[in-house]
C-alpha cells in the first residue's frame, strides 16, 4: 500500500473539487514545483487513487428533469441470476448508478435520471422490468438534492 504525505493528500483534495486545474496552478496551491507536481498526480493516477477526470452535467438544464430511486428485488439469488441483472443494467444509460444492498427487501438500489413521467414509465415497464430475474419493483421520486457532491471526506494528511 502506497504511504500518503501531505503533498498527496492535498492533490488528491483539490483535484477531487477542481479535476480541471492546470498543473501549474495545482503546483502553486500546494506548494511544489510543476514538474514534481504532475510526476505526484501521474503516481497517485497510476496507484489506482485517481481513477479519472469528469464534467459534471446539469440535468434539468439538459432536459432530464425527473430523478427516481428504483428498488429491484430478484426473484433467486444466484450469482447467475445477479450477473444476468448487473450486465444488462449498465446498458441502460438512464441509470446513474446501481447498487447490490442489504438490509432491504430489495436486491438492488438504482438512481435513475429521465426526462418526464412518461420516459420514466417507458424505462420501468419496457427495459428494466423485462431484465430477466426482476420479480419486484419499488420506485421513490426525489423532490429535492439536499447534499449532492461526490467529493470523498478525506481527512488524513
Amino acid at each position: 500500500m502506497m504511504q500518503l504525505d501531505r503533498y498527496d493528500w492535498h492533490i488528491l483534495r483539490t483535484l477531487q473539487n477542481n479535476g480541471n486545474i492546470s498543473n501549474q496552478d495545482l503546483a502553486d496551491r500546494i506548494g511544489l514545483s510543476p514538474s514534481p507536481c504532475l510526476r505526484r498526480v501521474r503516481i497517485l493516477e497510476e496507484a489506482g487513487f485517481i481513477t479519472g477526470y469528469r464534467a459534471l452535467l446539469d440535468a434539468k438544464k439538459l432536459g432530464l428533469s425527473l430523478m427516481a430511486l428504483i428498488h429491484i428485488s430478484m426473484d433467486q439469488h444466484t450469482p447467475e441470476r445477479f450477473n444476468t441483472f448487473e450486465a444488462r443494467i449498465v446498458d441502460i444509460p438512464e441509470v446513474l448508478e446501481c447498487l447490490l444492498i442489504t438490509g432491504q427487501s430489495a436486491d438492488y438500489q438504482l438512481k435513475v435520471v429521465v426526462k418526464d413521467m412518461d420516459a420514466f414509465q417507458e424505462l420501468l415497464l419496457n427495459r428494466i422490468t423485462r431484465i430477466q430475474g426482476v420479480s419486484g419493483v419499488h420506485s421513490s421520486f426525489v423532490l429535492r438534492r439536499v447534499v449532492d457532491k461526490t467529493a470523498l471526506p478525506l481527512a488524513n494528511g
